[in-house]
């Protein structure tokens, strides 16, 4: 692509009022747009992230056996009665409730348990039919009262959930902690070293989930843990204390600011037994499905990651979820127009997605300063002085570049 026809264009300065490190360099590099207090638009370089990370989430969750859907943002208010929680206090604070011209009550996303259970109701009867590992990538609505941190945390936002149903509780369990190991390597491909930590369910549950937590000295969370990876809880829950020395000898628990970064949860047959979502098993007797229901935010991980990959001059991403393989700089030297366009084409042609800054009348200082706040891993730079058939290649978390022929680059960037 092309940087002179890309929209919108960079910021030379952050938005007035933000505050988050994520929230004055996405709006700042091009990637976000803001609506209002909690709502976002995720312009070109942002949806291409987030593409991005749901290829990844999606390659991995469909190695454990998970289909993917897309299920209603719009629910009916009947099917939150069947488990209580449309009037239940705290959902009430949360969900968008609200009546129709007919003075029907409806409610929007911010969760779909009920949904994946009334699915599962229609088409599952038989404990032949069992487990259903379903999942979809789709908008959650919550009436976040302190919708603040740039996408960290929203009113409206992207999110991967998947249920799974199940005709044991041995199955639920041993699903679930596959999903937590699954979620580990989603995020390691991410670039992120994540904690997986015990936490309280909050209005989903009141058994003890877990959660995903990157240590970060800006995050909103406070875990404790052991280094050794044997123990971590959020602090809202803990039973123990930082400091003390670890049951396998590890050495003092730590306490440390972290962002959520996903969450996994083990309803069991609550949800289904007042929902009478049932199975038929071998011997002919009914029984309630098993429910377990494990999220992921998109939009708010791109916010995780810009505040884990930062420097003073803007946004360093991942290989595995930039926007683009390269950011080739042309710096206008006469009659070096013709090496840069074909630097280009022959970077495509190798099916290498790169950013070409092609803007005219821009000097190189511009440029170079545009190429690291948008944060693309490897910056190709074609020059008089670099010369002919060569590019010198820089990477965005390191000082030192290389003068290389067009071929080596191609190579490097397979």
């Amino acid at each position: 692509m092309r940087l002179s026809t890309l929209f919108p264009k960079t910021k030379k300065s952050a938005p007035a009022g933000a505050e988050s490190v994520n929230h004055k360099l996405l709006v700042r590099a091009g990637y976000v747009d803001q609506l209002m207090a909690g709502s976002w638009t995720l312009l070109p370089l942002g949806f291409r992230v987030l593409l991005r990370i749901n290829d990844i989430i999606r390659e991995e969750l469909n190695k454990i056996g998970a289909q993917e859907l897309l299920m209603p943002l719009l629910h009916p208010k009947e099917i939150w009665d069947q488990t209580g929680r449309w009037s239940n206090k705290d959902v009430k604070e949360i969900m968008y409730q609200f009546k129709d011209i007919h003075d029907r009550e409806f409610g929007l996303s911010f969760t779909h348990e009920e949904i994946a259970l009334d699915l599962l109701k229609k088409h599952v009867s038989s404990y032949k039919d069992l487990p259903v590992k379903i999942y979809h990538f789709s908008t959650k609505f919550r009436n976040e009262l302190r919708a603040k941190s740039g996408v960290l945390r929203g009113r409206e936002f992207l999110m991967k959930d998947m249920y799974s149903m199940h005709a044991t509780k041995k199955e639920l369990d041993d699903f679930y902690f596959k999903v937590a190991d699954t979620y580990k390597t989603i995020f390691k491909r991410m670039g992120l070293s994540v904690i997986q930590t015990e936490a309280g369910g909050g209005v989903f549950t009141d058994e003890h989930t877990h959660e995903f937590q990157l240590i970060c000295e800006t995050g909103e969370d406070e875990i404790i843990y052991c280094p050794g990876g044997d123990f971590a809880q959020n602090t809202e829950i803990a039973t123990v204390r930082e400091g003390k020395q670890c049951d396998l000898g590890h050495g003092p628990l730590k306490k440390v600011r972290s962002i959520e970064v996903g969450n996994i949860f083990r309803f069991g047959t609550t949800y289904s037994e007042k929902m009478n979502v049932a199975y038929t098993d071998e011997d002919g007797k009914k029984k309630f499905v098993y429910l377990g229901s494990y999220g992921i935010g998109t939009t708010r991980l791109i916010g995780v990651i810009v505040e884990a990959f930062h420097d003073d001059r803007g946004i360093i991403w991942p290989r595995a979820v930039s926007p683009f393989d390269a950011h080739l700089v042309h710096i206008e030297d006469a009659g070096t127009e013709s090496w840069a366009r074909e630097t280009y084409e022959k970077l495509k042609e190798a099916g290498i997605d790169v950013l070409w800054d092609d803007r005219e009348n821009v000097s190189a200082g511009e440029k170079f300063a545009d190429c690291d706040l948008i944060g693309i891993p490897v910056r190709l730079v074609v020059s008089k002085k670099v010369g002919e058939g060569k590019v010198e290649l820089k990477e965005r978390d390191k000082e030192a570049s290389r003068v290389i022929t067009l071929e080596e680059a191609v190579k490097s960037l397979k």
